[in-house]
């Protein structure tokens, strides 16, 4: 997993991507430190797909490392909470 956010930095600044057809381009909910379509995970064939989204279980605004308790209250993004993915 890569750790580093660099603005500019190498998955700031990636090429264009040609998905080939039947896969899937996975994007990372947290930039720079996800592992997604842009290095280790690669596109994926549809028939990998085994469910869909449904609900958002839990939403921070990316402002509060896990081990940050106190500063959990002002990232949670409390609307989003148990609400269902359109």
């Amino acid at each position: 997993m890569c750790w580093t956010v660099t603005p500019g930095g190498e998955l700031d600044t990636t090429p264009v991507f040609v998905v080939p057809e039947g896969h899937y381009f996975m994007m990372g909910d947290n930039r720079d430190n996800s592992d997604d379509s842009r290095e280790h995970v690669g596109y994926v064939p549809f028939e990998n797909f085994v469910g869909k989204a449904e609900v958002i279980f839990f939403s921070t605004d990316g402002s509060a490392h896990f081990w940050e308790l106190w500063k959990w209250p002002l990232a949670i993004r409390y609307g989003r909470i148990a609400s269902f993915v359109h």
